[in-house]
């Protein structure tokens, strides 16, 4: 999906996990920065650039983006409990069950043997699947690897799929960029340096 940051740029990131798709989208304390939650239409919206396929007809309330936004702080912080190995909190992990015990979101067969959403879907139509999602990731083979982006200064988190389970960047386009940037003008910092020490050195034998 692709994610605009307030000052306007922009990126690619796949998190790997529908329910991880939702983190993006604000979060706790200082994570409230990047909130974009803030009315039916937004979740509505968040909904038709998730991994959900398309054609959902959604009709959404005030009170159920109240609800997506608790159930996404609840998930923030049991994804990062997770990757830090520590417990996770009771209120989180009531805010994931609650949302999972209501009826999901449901699909159904057409005749031309296409796919459809069932009609009537709902805000909590959509968090009681986003939750259900969440209840497979945290339980499946794919729980160990959550993982937070390996820059200092990136909080985004995803769900390393890839066969060799080497991901470390939230996206390469992003972050990895960043980082061969940096390490190549280290490299770069590195070598004059060593070349201005063996300078300084054989003018100081020459003298």
């Amino acid at each position: 999906m692709l994610l605009v940051h307030p000052d306007g740029s922009s990126f690619r990131f796949d998190p790997g996990a529908l329910c991880l798709e939702l983190l993006p989208t604000g979060g706790p304390g200082p994570l409230a920065y990047f909130e974009v939650l803030h009315g039916p239409a937004d979740l509505v919206d968040w909904a038709g650039r998730s991994r959900l396929p398309g054609g959902l007809d959604l009709v959404v309330s005030p009170a159920e983006v109240v609800a997506a936004r608790r159930l996404r702080d609840a998930l923030w912080r049991l994804a990062e409990t997770r990757v830090a190995g520590e417990p996770a909190g009771a209120d989180d992990l009531a805010a994931v069950n609650d949302a999972a015990e209501r009826p999901p979101l449901t699909a159904r067969l057409t005749a031309d043997g296409g796919r459809e959403w069932t009609a009537g879907a709902t805000g909590t139509g959509l968090l009681s699947t986003v939750a259900r999602d969440a209840v497979d990731l945290f339980t499946g083979a794919y729980a160990h690897r959550i993982r937070t982006c390996g820059s200092d200064d990136c909080r985004l988190l995803f769900v390393d799929t890839s066969r060799p389970g080497k991901r470390r960047w939230c996206s390469m386009e992003r972050c990895g960029n960043r980082h061969k940037v940096r390490a190549h003008r280290a490299r770069t910092t590195s070598a004059g340096t060593r070349t201005t020490s063996a300078v300084v050195r054989t003018t100081e034998r020459d003298d």
